[in-house]
């Protein structure tokens, strides 16, 4: 760091060397050397000399964005230097301190090889209190939002798609970096109001940018006049931008949208005394400032002229074909209209707006589309290749979709009446089963399975709804999704019985069909080994839990004994339920002082002999 210089004397060094005293170069030199948190409010009084942040300040944006307390100067940098190459530096900076955060995260302090000189020596002079990669993310965006403000070019559209392609590739989608988007889409934008003055909120940030002062700011040095269709080409990028922000942030944080809303349309289901989604979004101060973010963004959105959008246009938008990654494509001033919004972040916004004028009874404008055909083109554009990867790399996405359809299905919104093709309800439940075997959210998860439900008996085909539950039964390989096939085949049993239904599910032709698959041989059991019982049941509890519980429905009343074939119930009696009574009470002997059980263990297993035991099957 070289000699160790008392800071007056320091502050008269560079007051005296200040050019044209000294060339540009030396005076940055002079400042590196002695640069500290101490120097700064000296180098702030020096900065105010406009011809001299010109000058140099793009070279003191590496400088400093490393020492404590430099905001301000970097302000100044902002307001003062030369709006172009402090731009570039910014970005420049930007993308560094990314590679490095990501560097740190995948490896720790890189190896030594990969290490230069340079590289190493500012680590060894970087403070262990210099500012955190989001803080400086937050600066380097105010200064970025100043800059462009500032910025006076013919196409200032490349510039501004210059940043929002950085500022997308190193934003971290945490509460404080997205704030800090907001600011800056507010800042840059003609369109975008200013945020209205309130009471103090959880996502505003106390720094120097917030309150940005035109007349502070030096006038660009190299103005020249904007040509009059970028305001078109700006407008189309900051849309396309925020709808990618919007994607980004329902991706990596629990939003609740689907389970809020299931918990919304059927109020009847939620068990008393145990806490809702929906009062955990109202009482959990954390979760309370995401939904006020993600208000902020969909009002930002609806700023940027996306709230203004037609309800058909909307549903176009929808199907548009998916732009994996829109601000690739570079402003054409030719053909603005290439600038494409993010399809799938767009699907998330449009999720927002239906659920937030459902239940937070706002005035959205809501899409005109039904599950048939437009909603399940919409799964099956995006979950028609390499489903399970999507479903875990975008649960925000997917959360969005089943949004749209539990909203779709409150509504009634089933099959368009210009529908000329069967829909393909087969092939759209599938894809929601998938939702709910590989979603990373169990409520999310539960949700998927709600919604399947529902679309599996809106289907107006008797036939197909039979063809659906055989698959699962048959060829499912996840218990849980076959659990719930069960569970929809007693609910199909009873609508047919309450609606005097004449179809399939009203006759023993019906559990005919299925009672191979729900009541299997399981004969083979009697004679494994204890370890190998324990693996059956853990592969396959849920199942045979719901089973049990079917055969109780199914054989213990009266109201569908009448659907049961002649001779089935001694037949099932004597190839699984006897079988499977052994099976559980084998497990209830062999585990019974096992305390590291999995949870409900021991209870679902004296569920199932107590259920299998009451049934009067020989009669």
């Amino acid at each position: 760091m070289g000699e160790h210089l008392p800071a007056d004397e320091v502050v008269r060094r560079l007051q005296e060397a200040r050019p044209p005293a000294t060339d540009a170069f030396t005076y940055l030199a002079l400042l590196d050397q002695h640069m500290s948190p101490e120097l700064l409010p000296a180098l702030l009084e020096i900065l105010q000399d406009a011809e001299l942040t010109t000058l140099i300040g793009w070279d003191l944006v590496d400088m400093l964005i490393n020492v404590p307390g430099s905001e301000e100067c970097l302000e100044t940098v902002a307001r003062l230097g030369n709006p172009r190459e402090v731009i570039l530096k910014a970005l420049e900076v930007l993308e560094k301190t990314a590679i490095e955060e990501v560097e740190d995260e995948e490896g720790g302090e890189l190896s030594s090889d990969r290490k230069d000189a340079e590289g190493s020596e500012e680590r060894e002079a970087i403070s262990p209190d210099a500012p955190s990669a989001s803080s400086k993310f937050i600066t380097l965006l105010g200064m970025l939002g100043i800059l462009h403000k500032r910025l006076k070019v013919r196409r200032p559209s490349r510039f501004l798609h210059t940043t929002l392609q950085a500022v997308l590739q190193c934003y971290t989608p945490n509460r404080e970096e997205t704030a800090a988007i907001i600011s800056f889409v507010r800042a840059v934008s003609i369109f975008a109001r200013p945020p209205l003055p309130s009471r103090k909120s959880s996502t505003t940030l106390e720094t120097p940018f917030q309150t940005n002062d035109p007349s502070k700011n030096a006038p660009d040095p190299e103005a020249e006049a904007q040509d009059p269709v970028e305001e078109d080409l700006m407008s189309r990028l900051l849309q396309s931008f925020i709808t990618c922000i919007f994607e980004a942030f329902v991706n990596s944080n629990e939003i609740g949208w689907a389970s809020r809303l299931v918990e919304f349309y059927n109020p009847h289901k939620i068990v008393p005394g145990r806490k809702t989604v929906m009062q955990a979004f109202r009482d959990d101060p954390d979760l309370l400032a995401r939904d006020a973010l993600l208000g902020q963004l969909a009002g930002l959105a609806g700023d940027l002229g996306l709230a203004n959008l037609k309800p058909n246009r909307i549903a176009e938008l929808c199907a548009a074909p998916i732009q994996p990654d829109p601000l690739a494509t570079e402003p054409d001033s030719e053909n603005p209209h290439q600038i494409k919004l993010s399809t799938t972040g767009f699907w998330c916004l449009t999720a927002y707006w239906v659920f937030a004028s459902e239940v937070f009874d706002s005035d959205f404008v809501k899409p005109e589309m039904h599950v048939f055909p437009d909603l399940y083109d919409m799964v099956h554009r995006y979950l028609g290749e390499d489903a399970q990867a999507k479903i875990i790399e975008n649960p925000g996405v997917i959360e969005s979709l089943l949004v749209l359809g539990s909203w779709l299905h409150e509504n009634n919104r089933i099959v368009a009446d210009d529908q000329t093709e069967k829909p393909a309800f087969m092939t759209f439940h599938h894809y929601l089963t998938l939702c709910a075997v590989f979603h990373r959210s169990l409520q999310i998860r539960n949700a998927a399975t709600t919604l399947a439900g529902q679309i599996l008996h809106a289907d107006p085909d008797d036939e197909d709804r039979l063809k659906i539950l055989d698959d699962l039964l048959e060829n499912c390989m996840f218990s849980s999704l076959q659990a719930c096939a069960v569970t929809w085949l007693r609910e199909e049993l009873i609508r047919a019985a309450k609606g005097k239904a004449d179809n399939v599910f009203s006759t023993p032709e019906c559990i005919e069909s299925f009672q191979y698959t729900l009541f299997p041989s399981l004969g083979h059991l009697n004679d494994a080994e204890a370890n190998e019982l324990i693996e059956f049941w853990a592969e396959n509890h849920p199942f045979h839990l719901q089973v049990a519980n079917f055969a109780y429905f199914l054989f213990a009343g009266k109201d569908f004994r009448h659907l049961v074939p002649e001779g089935m119930a001694a037949a099932v009696g004597e190839r699984y339920v006897q079988p499977m009574i052994g099976v559980a009470k084998t497990l209830r002997e062999k585990t019974g002082g096992e305390e590291n059980a999995p949870p409900h263990y021991h209870m679902d297993i004296q569920v199932l002999i107590d259920r299998l035991e009451s049934l009067p099957l020989d009669a």
